[in-house]
């Protein structure tokens, strides 16, 4: 996660600094989110009364946290507090997330299959003049399918932590597939209609 602490007029310490990355990173990886980045400006409170702090974290998921705090003693107790608003923000998204699928019944199908690397013999390899450094091709065939509308998938897509999941689509019943694609949106692959 990219964290840009940056003050107005005033200059922001290393300890500071060090104080606010190693705090936002902690959270992010409490609550398990995936979080691009983060911008957290600090500057002198209105009438040069206290501080001001102003955190805007960006989460993969498209959402946007905001949060603000003011602080008549120290810039880092400006911090503590709109850093414990982000927490509780990230506590209500990820209970929402859980309730969403609670009540929606998300259910995983489980298939059983084996595991194999597929990997062409040398000789095959030299023939078809390709290079022996060609990654291998990994088949997992043990995995869990989940049966959930495109919606939950997305959800379920970026609270795995994954680059593609396959799921059975609960309004049509046909597999589909929802990755992420290079340029960060989603990208779904439906069958068509039999």
């Amino acid at each position: 996660m990219d964290i840009r602490v940056s003050g107005q007029q005033i200059d922001v310490g290393a300890s500071l600094t060090t104080h606010i990355e190693t705090a936002l990173g902690a959270m992010v990886q409490k609550y398990g989110v995936r979080a691009t980045g983060a911008n957290v400006t600090l500057k002198p409170g209105p009438h040069d009364a206290g501080f001001v702090c102003d955190i805007l974290m960006q989460l993969t998921q498209g959402l946007v946290l905001k949060a603000s705090d003011r602080s008549t003693h120290t810039a880092q107790l400006g911090f503590d507090g709109a850093a414990e608003k982000i927490d509780k923000q990230i506590r209500r998204y990820k209970r929402r997330l859980e309730d969403h699928h609670r009540l929606n019944g998300v259910k995983d199908i489980a298939f059983d299959a084996e595991y194999r690397v597929l990997r062409a013999a040398d000789e095959e390899v030299e023939e078809a003049g390709e290079s022996a450094d060609n990654p291998l091709i990994v088949a997992e065939t043990r995995v869990d399918i989940p049966d959930a509308s495109v919606s939950d998938a997305v959800m379920m897509l970026d609270l795995r932590h994954t680059g593609a999941l396959m799921f059975r689509n609960s309004r049509t019943g046909a597999y589909n597939m929802v990755y992420r694609r290079e340029d960060g949106h989603i990208g779904w692959v439906e069958p068509p209609a039999a």
